[in-house]
């Protein structure tokens, strides 16, 4: 059973073919785990997977969307949004820091 409480992360992964894969969990070091030690379906004839970036939502349904919304981007541009997330969390980092 999903525990409503949890929040969610959408995570994208560079595989060794140098293709992304999106995906969605509560957990991304367990689920980036998973990935590299037995494979997932969709990347197992991929591995080793590389976290390029990830960012929380609220929620299971905000994160699928944000998932099928990426799913539908070209590899540029999933290169620029990784980009994108890099600097924010790098900057909301900074800024608790500081």
């Amino acid at each position: 059973m999903v525990n409503k409480e949890e929040n969610w992360f959408v995570y994208i992964v560079r595989c060794s073919d140098d293709s992304y894969y999106t995906g969605i969990t509560t957990d991304v070091d367990i689920r980036l785990n998973e990935h590299n030690d037995k494979g997932v379906k969709n990347t197992k004839e991929k591995l080793p997977v590389v976290l390029e970036e990830f960012l929380e939502f609220p929620d299971m349904e905000s994160a699928s969307k944000e998932e099928y919304r990426i799913n539908q981007l070209s590899k540029n541009d999933k290169e620029v949004l990784i980009g994108e997330w890099r600097i924010d969390r790098l900057r909301k980092e900074f800024v608790i820091k500081r």
